[in-house]
């Protein structure tokens, strides 16, 4: 099965994993919610810092 593929480099979509501006493409989607997050507190604790460097 083939899935859209996203260029980290300049943002263009397509099915293969090379882009022609020389990056890598990625998935898009974000990973699948789980209510056994384990990365969980690392999020947090990097959101509140990235607040606290606002202010």
């Amino acid at each position: 099965m083939m899935h859209i593929l996203k260029c980290e480099k300049c943002g263009s979509y397509g099915l293969s994993n090379k882009c022609s501006c020389g990056g890598t493409r990625h998935k898009p989607k974000p990973p699948k919610y789980s209510h056994d997050d384990k990365y969980g507190d690392y999020r947090r604790k990097y959101k509140e810092q990235m607040e606290e460097s606002r202010t």
